[in-house]
């Protein structure tokens, strides 16, 4: 059985579908509302956990979307500039690291 995910949402707007199209990756976005489109990027339960105890205004959504929530844009930022570096979804472990300093 596959491990359960618990993505963090990053909205995408045109600017960014461009960035993941240049890294192939725009076939990993969904249409969620009125043509915005969203990129889940998973983690963990672990993963979740430490993103959790650092950035303490983050939420974990348990009742409808079982995403983590409440962010700082900054933060998700990073994460969107780690997935069109590593052209992966799979960054959370590098940007734990980098900001677990």
């Amino acid at each position: 059985m596959a491990e359960e995910t618990y993505p963090i949402n990053l909205w995408i707007n045109e600017e960014r579908l461009e960035k993941l199209q240049a890294a192939g990756l725009a076939g990993m976005c969904k249409e969620v509302l009125a043509g915005l489109k969203v990129l889940a990027v998973p983690n963990t339960a672990g993963q979740r956990d430490k993103i959790l105890k650092i950035f303490p205004m983050a939420k974990f959504d348990t009742a409808t979307t079982k995403s983590i929530e409440l962010l700082p844009k900054t933060v998700k930022d990073k994460i969107f500039d780690l997935v069109i570096a590593k052209k992966s979804l799979t960054v959370m472990d590098d940007f734990i690291k980098s900001v677990e300093k």
